[in-house]
């Protein structure tokens, strides 16, 4: 077994072929609004509608982290349009475990850039920022079963559903079913050298 993770430190902004992955700054403010504020957007992730106020906050304490040290924080990405320079959306890498090396993702982006491939393209930076560069061993996307769009992202991830819990949880007033996928580092391997998945390893 390697060593436990020591922590991520990006070199920014973190390019893919189309975007740069950034921290966000209190310049975002408008754009964050233009898509946190949407009640469609928020239907089913684990915050409201924000206001300017709580966006704000937000940029001074949890969205503030640049990189991570230690189990239990969150890296919050923004995701810019390289070639107009456009925030269009955010990504979250979740350190969950340094013992276990676990890990998990989370994205959202401006519903008027739906259908472009923008947030797979994030969410696959930040899995790779997860495993190639923080070293993680397994990493999960918890989705809500009616957030389809979501769940399609996940699987052209190359994660596989693992679970599907059956109203487990009372979500803004109602039970929600949650659909859990996962990867884990060898298959992000096999997946990134020829687009197929691995089979889990059973380690």
């Amino acid at each position: 077994m390697t060593a436990p993770p020591s922590g991520l430190r990006p070199d920014y902004p973190v390019r893919t072929e189309r975007l740069l992955l950034r921290p966000l700054t209190i310049d975002d403010v408008d754009a964050l609004l233009a898509y946190r504020s949407l009640p469609d957007v928020c239907r089913y992730v684990p915050f409201g509608p924000m206001t300017r106020d709580e966006i704000v906050r937000r940029l001074s304490t949890m969205w503030a982290n640049t990189g991570l040290t230690d189990d239990g924080q969150a890296l919050t990405l923004g995701v810019e349009i390289a070639g107009t320079g456009r925030l269009i959306g955010d990504v979250v890498l979740f350190w969950r475990s340094r013992v276990h090396r676990g890990g998990e993702i989370g994205y959202v982006v401006h519903p008027d850039v739906g259908g472009n491939g923008y947030a797979t393209e994030a969410a696959y930076a930040l899995l790779g920022l997860g495993f190639d560069h923080l070293g993680l061993h397994r990493i999960v996307a918890r989705i809500d079963e009616r957030n389809e769009p979501s769940a399609r992202l996940a699987r052209r991830l190359g994660m596989r559903q693992e679970a599907r819990l059956v109203r487990n949880e009372f979500f803004k007033g109602e039970w929600s079913t949650e659909l859990d996928f996962a990867m884990l580092a060898e298959e992000w391997a096999a997946y990134r050298a020829g687009g197929t998945p691995a089979p889990p390893g059973g380690r």
